[in-house]
């Protein structure tokens, strides 16, 4: 389960439980990068769960940073950038 609440324009706070094992995660999100990722129209809320669902596909909860900077994903995964534009649409 991925909650994603927001905390700011830019800042988001976000639990994901596996299992018994809940995490808390604080990421930010600048409009700019919402927009390269995700398009205009999809809000940041979204871009944020499913960019956990994406790292949740390939590691678990416990070792996903505490805090970081949305697409700082893509030092880790290279194929996240592409993932991300692929899922919502974007060319």
């Amino acid at each position: 389960m991925i909650l994603v609440r927001k905390l700011d324009d830019e800042t988001f706070e976000v639990s994901v439980r596996a299992g018994s094992v809940t995490t808390t995660h604080r990421v930010t999100l600048r409009a700019a990068d919402r927009v390269h990722l995700a398009g205009m129209e999809t809000d940041a809320e979204r871009l944020v769960e499913e960019s956990f669902r994406f790292l949740l596909d390939r590691e678990p909860n416990t070792s996903i940073l505490g805090r970081f900077d949305l697409p700082v994903i893509g030092h880790y995964f290279p194929e996240y950038t592409g993932e991300m534009r692929r899922r919502f649409g974007i060319r």
